[in-house]
């Protein structure tokens, strides 16, 4: 809580209790500053923020008559996060902060850097919400809000943590939330393409993740994938020290080999001369450069690798290749996989197991990049044995548009799918399709607990729909339900 003049020059005592951004979520004694949304601008909304109670206002637009005080700026969006800094006092600058970006695997190596360094050291934000080791809470975006973004940086000091690790969008950084960031170690993962509808095109794509290294302290450390195709690019925006890992002898830290099982994966690395193998629970060989990844972090943090090794035997990711357990004949995963990169490397691996079939539930989420849709479709329907396209938060947008996009270059090559556009009863369809060794992935949504309706957001988790559809389909075999 601060008053109003400890913020700006104004001459006002005002209490400031927080500051927001939806006008929805302003309560009594909160300044309601008014962003340009992506579909909306918000000094549209300074009625209903009033209404709520907001006790000054903040805005770009000139002549604004309030019956509260009125901060007239340039720019509010690049306000925001200057004005969250101030009033939560920089919470970000008593904290080492970590920022991971990447199309794919930013979840995994985030969640990973969190179980080395320790909850109770440690915060985490991202696709999975927020955590340590006294809370565990949702988050609307992969990268929130400064509003809310700063918030729960304090959340992490008041809870005693050291350390946060955050996935670090691209859309975060078009949309200029982090401009006040520093961050101590940033590390990439991969670029494939993704969220063209939102930066235009891949080069621009690549340089809202270039960002995350331009902010990186110059006493910081830049971790990256040497073997990604556009290293020598992401290389050039680094600021701080750079490290990187990847297959060949030059890099700081060398995959030497792995095997991937069945309920494991063995690894061995190279560091410093010394050599290290260990077996992980995460599968896969993506999950090898994840693991890659976030084991330098933990190095550059200091971290040694008999501190790191047991805890890795900890580790899981929850909706990443996340195995139900069923206790059926046949196996039902639910992964995040929503890129053609993802999809393609995930069924790779899941058809070097032991099953017959793999049958694939997967949409594409409403108002996002429709250009990849194609790709998508194509390549579920050349790598799985058979698919249902069903709605993915189709917002917005009709699902069945998005679902005639994703089949659309695909349809006259393949047969191997159906379309159930309710995504509860597409689940169902799968689970009742699968016979004994058939694989049943559930994909793009994770652990999720949403799903964004054309006027509506309601509760949907994919993996409590697996595990309902299990239990109908034993309940119609008459098997007993565990």
């Amino acid at each position: 809580m601060k008053k109003l003049r400890e913020l700006y020059d104004i001459d006002s005592d005002v209490l400031i209790k927080g500051i927001k951004i939806n006008s929805k979520e302003v309560e009594p004694g909160d300044l309601f500053i008014c962003t340009m949304g992506v579909t909306a601008d918000r000094h549209d909304f300074i009625d209903d923020a009033l209404v709520h109670g907001a006790a000054a206002l903040v805005v770009s637009r000139k002549n604004i008559q309030a019956s509260v005080p009125v901060i007239v700026v340039e720019n509010t969006n690049q306000e925001l996060p200057k004005l969250c800094a101030r009033f939560y006092d920089h919470p970000d600058k008593k904290m080492k902060m970590i920022g991971v970006t990447g199309t794919d695997g930013k979840t995994s190596v985030s969640t990973i850097v969190q179980y080395l360094i320790g909850f109770d050291k440690c915060g985490y934000i991202g696709t999975n919400g927020r955590r340590c080791e006294k809370f565990d809470r949702d988050t609307n975006n992969t990268t929130p809000d400064a509003d809310k973004l700063y918030g729960y940086f304090q959340e992490f000091v008041d809870a005693g943590c050291t350390y946060t690790v955050m996935e670090s969008s691209s859309e975060a950084f078009f949309r200029g939330r982090l401009t006040e960031m520093e961050y101590d170690v940033s590390a990439i993962t991969n670029i494939t393409r993704e969220h063209l509808n939102i930066h235009g095109s891949f080069e621009n794509y690549i340089d809202c993740k270039c960002q995350l290294f331009r902010q990186t302290k110059k006493t910081g450390v830049c971790v990256l994938n040497r073997d990604d195709e556009f290293f020598e690019t992401v290389k050039k925006a680094c600021r701080g020290k750079i490290m990187t890992y990847g297959m060949g002898k030059e890099n700081d830290l060398q995959i030497v080999s792995f095997h991937v099982l069945p309920y494991k994966t063995e690894v061995t690395f190279c560091y410093q001369g010394k050599t290290y193998t260990f077996d992980s629970p995460l599968l896969g060989d993506f999950n090898v450069y994840n693991l890659a990844a976030a084991m330098l972090i933990g190095l550059s943090l200091g971290l040694t690798f008999d501190e790191m090794l047991p805890r890795l035997q900890e580790v899981k990711v929850s909706g990443r290749m996340e195995l139900l357990d069923t206790k059926t004949p046949y196996y039902v995963m639910v992964d995040y996989a929503h890129t053609p990169n993802g999809i393609s490397k995930l069924l790779n691996f899941v058809h070097t197991l032991d099953i017959n079939r793999s049958i694939v539930v997967i949409g594409s989420a409403g108002e996002r990049d429709y250009l990849k849709r194609p790709i998508m479709g194509e390549t579920v329907l050349s790598n799985a044995s058979y698919a249902i396209f069903t709605y993915e938060d189709p917002r917005s947008e009709d699902p069945r548009d998005i679902i005639n996009m994703l089949i659309s270059t695909a349809k006259e090559k393949y047969h191997n799918y159906e379309i159930v556009v309710d995504r509860h009863e597409a689940i169902q369809r799968a689970i009742d399709l699968a016979q004994a060794k058939d694989m049943v992935l559930i994909l793009g949504k994770g652990n999720e607990t949403y799903q964004k309706l054309k006027d509506q957001v309601i509760y949907f988790n994919d993996i409590e729909e697996a595990y309902h559809a299990v239990k109908v389909r034993k309940e119609k075999e008459g098997v007993l339900s565990n």
